[in-house]
């Protein structure tokens, strides 16, 4: 059983993870635009490819699973998600199963301004959200919000642009700074979809930070929720973390999961403020903070594996163990050129 990572970057952990579960019985390739991304000197085979918006992607993608009889397809890309949900038949059609999800579900999840309205319609508490200046300084006046604020871009990944505006000169120079900038980031795209609403300003909740890994099968079928507390973040990831025992955060989970129907992981950020938990972000893939959940005896890799596979699931790859604290730490990873870069036309080499 062959599987492949896309946009494999630094994840070296997870192709560990997956060798470990596949016990031999199969491969793990990885696909990424830069042929110098540390997963390739660590995945039995790999293949550089073009941009994910690029007009060959999905094509070339495609021979590879085909050519090398891949059974499992993992996306591990914010802005490859939207694109790959709706190119999932094609797939299918070939006997690679990629585990995603629905393109409303992608988009409720990648859309942070529908993430905000999916939450309020479901009576998930999360913080108050406004996509223009005057919507929120008519908030700031009336009462219903406070400095400081949260400004983040509607179509976001990787932290990228965000903000704390602490007074309402500091929230109009950070928004009008964050509306020009985008247009030069990798959100770009993304964020013409609607040019003149593509910057949210948020209440900023003040409390201790969680994790969840909300998992569900590749039917969209709710699993469990691993739960773990941040003890340390950088560059916008967790670095530490703390697996922890919180029966609210777990009907959260839940209920996220069973409105919402993904597949998989999905990737839930929370703050807690007193009793209340606030959520702020779904991002429907393996997240920054799942090997907490994996160090604590999660085990999605392997569960994701049986169900392709149509075998067993074991009760104990969803157990995980409280109190298991881990931090990540960089490692060196010595570079090979080409060595194990796939020969086939698919590689860029």
């Amino acid at each position: 059983m062959n599987i492949l990572l896309t946009c494999a970057g630094r994840r070296n952990y997870l192709i560990d993870y997956f060798k470990t579960a596949l016990a031999g019985r199969g491969q793990i390739f990885v696909s990424d635009s830069n042929s110098n991304a540390v997963s390739i000197q660590e995945a039995d085979r790999a293949f550089i490819l073009p941009k994910v918006d690029s007009c060959e992607y999905f094509d070339r993608l495609l021979e590879i699973c085909d050519e090398n009889k891949i059974a499992l397809l993992i996306s591990l890309n914010d802005l490859e998600l939207p694109l790959l949900a709706r190119q999932r038949d094609r797939f299918v059609k070939i006997g690679t199963i990629p585990a995603i999800s629905d393109p409303s579900v992608i988009d409720i999840c990648f859309d942070k301004w529908k993430t905000f309205q999916f939450l309020t319609e479901n009576q998930i508490p999360t913080p108050k959200t406004y996509l223009s200046l005057a919507d929120a300084r008519a908030a700031i006046a009336n009462g219903e919000l406070k400095f400081p604020l949260t400004i983040k871009p509607r179509w976001g990944t990787a932290s990228i642009g965000i903000e704390y505006p602490q007074n309402d000169e500091e929230l109009e120079l950070a928004y009008r700074f964050l509306s020009q900038r985008l247009s030069r980031t990798i959100i770009a795209n993304a964020s013409s979809l609607d040019p003149t609403r593509c910057v949210l300003i948020q209440e900023k909740i003040v409390g201790e930070e969680y994790g969840l890994d909300i998992i569900a099968d590749l039917d969209g079928n709710y699993i469990t929720t691993s739960v773990k507390r941040k003890l340390f973040m950088h560059a916008g990831e967790t670095d530490r973390a703390i697996s922890i025992v919180n029966p609210q955060l777990s009907q959260i989970g839940q209920k996220i999961s069973q409105k919402l129907q993904h597949v998989a992981n999905l990737d839930c950020d929370v703050f807690g403020c007193g009793d209340n938990y606030y959520v702020l972000e779904l991002n429907p893939r393996f997240g920054g903070g799942y090997p907490f959940s994996h160090l604590a005896g999660i085990n999605l890799p392997a569960a994701l594996i049986a169900w392709a596979s149509g075998e067993s699931v074991d009760p104990n790859w969803f157990v995980a163990t409280p109190n298991v604290m881990s931090s990540k730490c960089p490692r060196l990873v010595v570079h090979h050129p080409q060595l194990r870069l796939a020969s086939t036309p698919m590689a860029l080499i």
